[in-house]
């Protein structure tokens, strides 16, 4: 391993690496879903579940991360997580059926569960607060490439060869990522090591797989509809239960204390109501080009990626965006126009021409990226170094049980629509009910926003509470 202190911004681009593999692989299956959906014999939308069960491991398995990390080391973990998220990755290429396709998508979720945490733990405590923004920055802009190729190059991979290889080019990338982790990233563990809460892993397990996969499959025909029922109760249940356990263990394995940090909150509550109508994109989207408008992937690919480019554009502008008008009013202000683009996003079902739909995608990836950036950052505003480790856990639980409401929202929209008319075929107009559903959702979030204090994340964007500036303006001399 190398000795000697590692700049915190190569560190960040060392787990940005990581985050470039799994950011590439959602994209591109969102763009090929059509053709593994013929080559595996499954419904399309059926498919849905390779979002939600990978979106479920995450959320069942990150629980652990923080744990993991400060009992075993940050290093340690994370190369580990690399090596299980490459693995899922041959399994997903090598299926020939659903159900080991999306089995092959859980493995791949248990190692994304620790791969990003705890690489986001890692930048977190590297450096001081008022560089975060920076870093954060920094540790996104290479995990937006993988969004900017991926749908074309799934899309092309789908058309011109086979949709298998789209999960072996995760293989080069994970030996160099594992290789980097090994020589590069600091192997951080926690000095105060509390017990495993197993309760609690437990408890928090059940209440997220029963509401996630539940939620799934409602209105499907994979599994009876009274199991599905049954599905929800449980985790309804263990939920509530998990909950009254967090309150009587001093260590619960989900820190919930966290929400009374007014940032922590507000990002973590708004956030997730901004997710569900965001995590409906990369599903609804490029079904509906294809199966709506009858695009190609290839086609699709092409027009979705511009997305990826006004999001990787955003990264250049989001630290000098924060310190100019701060968080709390880019949160809100930025959150209500980025609702507007999801409404816009589902007026593609009209049939628009190619322009107006880059423009659309370019200028709402720019936005939603800002959003991103501005909620990953102001969240961790008053977490001690200490509490680093849950928070990032809670944190990246809710978020991703919120991407995975957004899917499973946006289809049920879908099969709802499609069951309610002869032959059950699906039209371009169900999308546009799917975007408008998931839009409303979305619009809700700012209103939580605006409960933020007005100099919330201050010390991060390196700005003066504002009445300091006007006290400090005031104190010049007259010219």
């Amino acid at each position: 391993m190398r000795s000697g202190p590692v700049s915190p911004r190569f560190t960040a681009l060392i787990v940005a690496s990581a985050l470039f593999m799994e950011n590439m692989d959602s994209s591109v299956i969102a763009t090929s879903l059509p053709a593994i959906a013929r080559d595996i014999v499954a419904d399309p939308i059926a498919l849905k579940l390779a979002f939600t069960s990978y979106l479920l491991s995450l959320a069942v398995f990150i629980p652990v991360s923080g744990w993991a990390a400060d009992r075993f080391g940050a290093r340690t973990v994370f190369a580990s997580a690399i090596a299980v998220f490459t693995a899922g990755s041959i399994a997903c290429g090598l299926s020939s059926s659903l159900e080991g396709f999306v089995l092959a998508r859980v493995l791949q979720g248990l190692g994304g569960a620790m791969m990003t945490p705890v690489g986001r733990l890692v930048v977190l405590r590297s450096a001081p607060k008022h560089e975060i923004v920076d870093l954060i920055a920094w540790l996104t802009t290479p995990a937006l490439i993988g969004p900017l190729i991926g749908p074309p190059l799934g899309g092309f991979i789908s058309t011109y060869f086979h949709w298998r290889w789209i999960f072996w080019i995760n293989v080069p990338v994970g030996i160099l990522g594992i290789a980097l982790a090994l020589l590069y990233v600091p192997n951080i563990m926690a000095p105060d090591r509390p017990r495993f809460d197993r309760v609690g892993f437990v408890l928090s397990g059940l209440g997220l797989s029963g509401l996630v996969f539940g939620l799934s499959v409602l209105g499907q025909e994979l599994i009876p509809l009274k199991v599905a029922v049954v599905l929800v109760a449980v985790g309804s249940v263990s939920t509530l239960l998990y909950v009254r356990h967090a309150r009587r263990t001093p260590h619960a394995i989900l820190d919930l204390k966290l929400f009374r940090l007014p940032t922590f909150r507000a990002s973590v509550t708004g956030g997730s109501l901004f997710r569900v109508g965001i995590g409906a994109i990369p599903f609804l989207l490029p079904l509906m080009l294809q199966l709506g408008l009858g695009m190609t992937a290839f086609q699709s690919g092409s027009l979705t990626f511009v997305a990826a480019i006004g999001a990787l554009t955003m990264k250049l502008t989001a630290a000098p965006l924060v310190r100019r008008f701060g968080f709390k009013r880019l949160l809100v202000l930025n959150g209500f126009v980025s609702a507007g683009f999801v409404f816009l996003t589902g007026l593609f079902a009209l049939g628009v021409p190619s322009a107006v739909i880059i423009t659309v995608l370019l200028v709402g990836g720019f936005l939603r990226s800002l959003q991103f950036t501005c909620l990953n950052t102001v969240a961790y505003a008053e977490v001690s170094h200490a509490a680093m480790s849950r928070a990032t856990s809670l944190s990246s639980v809710v978020q991703q049980v919120s991407l995975s409401t957004g899917v499973a929202v946006g289809a049920l929209v879908l099969e709802t629509l499609r069951a309610a008319r002869p032959g059950e075929t699906i039209l371009a107009s169900d999308f546009l009910v799917g975007f408008c559903v998931v839009g409303a959702i979305t619009l809700v979030a700012p209103f939580v926003f605006a409960r933020l204090p007005r100099d919330a994340g201050a010390e991060m964007a390196r700005r003066r509470d504002p009445d300091e500036e006007d006290a400090a303006e005031g104190a010049l001399p007259a010219k």
